[in-house]
């Protein structure tokens, strides 16, 4: 992925960019510390920091005060180590041939379900060193963690692992299934479940550090869900994870703007089809708008109707969304024939909405989904550009 630091605003920008303010993700992290405190935050930064750039948000993370750094994959964290990051970092998300070994070495701290446990104990003895785990309880989610039927046992033998030296408990952890959903009572149901596997656990002889259960959005609306420490994702990207509120209610500030420009402008006539299929036709004469993103620059192919500003007017996308491309409808008053052509100007698909733009939560609506895909599935050929580095 090409990417470039640039401070001043009147730097020029590629002719398509993925725009991220480092001082939003400063100012979401810094807020979710005094919201979560005197629990610890964690910045999960993985699939390149939700599509974001891992090294710039994960070191301005750091600086507003989070304290560790989470990912999904052990090459995620092995990366963020040759990148000089020597914060504590979590990795939960492993297979058979994941690398415990590096891991170990490199003191990655791993989630561990229960059949990890003999491999990371094996990596432990290669090397002559103790590894840092955090043994996961499925506490309702359904996914990775163990259940509760196993958990006595994955317990035990991890007592054992660290009475012969191979192992430190870190952590007892799990993950949220409805926090997006404050009213839930499942939410409720998960805690007791946690905290039955906690004291289990300090029962067996366990005395971990940290207890981890919240996610962003039990981090902003469920304070029984902070215990000892936080792993926030998608609010340090200034998104919110709730249906009923915007990022402006949350005190967040979204950190991506993406934008391009607009690459033809030129007049047609009524009943003139748009993109493949011609399922949209000119309601009268008018003006098209080109826009260089498509489904290859992690569009969604089928979010006709997702809005475009441009010269401080918000279009919506009409005919089906190409591979590299998009089509705006700009109307008749914006006849090329009467000196409005828009070639060249900037045109701005969603942004933290300081200048009216649209939000990543409108481009979500269009496409049927969440937020979360929006900015994670931004693809490595659209440059990242970082404001405030």
């Amino acid at each position: 992925m090409k990417s470039a630091a640039l401070s001043p605003a009147t730097e020029p920008l590629p002719e398509r960019a993925a725009v991220i303010d480092l001082d939003a993700i400063r100012h979401n992290v810094r807020h979710l510390v005094n919201l979560v405190a005197p629990a610890r935050l964690m910045a999960v930064v993985k699939a390149d920091a939700y599509g974001h750039g891992v090294a710039p948000v994960a070191r301005a993370a750091l600086e507003a005060g989070a304290e560790w750094l989470g990912v999904a994959h052990i090459s995620e964290a092995l990366a963020l180590r040759a990148a000089a990051f020597h914060a504590p970092i979590l990795a939960w998300l492993h297979t058979t041939d994941s690398d415990f070994h590096a891991a170990v070495a490199a003191d990655i701290d791993l989630g561990c379900s229960g059949w990890e446990l003999p491999l990371i104990v094996a990596a432990a003895q290669q090397l002559r060193k103790t590894a840092r785990i955090h043994l996961k309880i499925d506490s309702g989610l359904g996914r990775n963690g163990s259940t509760a039927q196993d958990w006595g046992d994955l317990v035990a033998r991890a007592r054992q692992a660290e009475i012969a030296g191979y192992v430190t408990v870190v952590g007892i952890f799990s993950h949220l299934a409805v926090a997006d959903e404050p009213s839930r009572i499942e939410t409720d149901t998960q805690i007791v479940a946690f905290t039955m596997a906690s004291a289990q656990a300090h029962a067996a002889g366990l005395s971990p550090a940290l207890r981890h259960l919240a996610n962003s959005a039990g981090a902003l609306s469920r304070p029984d869900t902070h215990f000892d420490l936080v792993r926030a994702g998608l609010a340090i990207y200034g998104l919110s994870p709730f249906a009923d509120k915007t990022s402006a209610n949350l005190g967040l500030r979204p950190a991506m703007t993406l934008r391009t420009l607009v690459s033809m402008c030129k007049d047609v006539p009524a009943e003139h089809g748009v993109s493949y299929g011609l399922n949209y036709r000119t309601a009268a004469p008018t003006t098209l708008g080109l826009i260089p993103l498509g489904y290859a620059d992690g569009i969604p192919r089928i979010a006709t109707g997702g809005p475009v500003r441009v010269n401080g007017v918000t279009y919506p996308v009409v005919g089906r969304i190409a591979m590299d491309q998009m089509v705006i409808d700009l109307g008749e008053a914006a006849l090329v024939a009467s000196g409005a052509s828009v070639i060249g100007v900037e045109a701005v698909l969603f942004g933290p909405g300081d200048d009216g733009e649209a939000s990543v939560d409108e481009w979500a609506a269009a496409a049927g989904t969440i937020n979360y895909e929006v900015v994670t599935r931004i693809s490595p050929r659209v440059p990242r550009v970082y404001r405030n580095a």
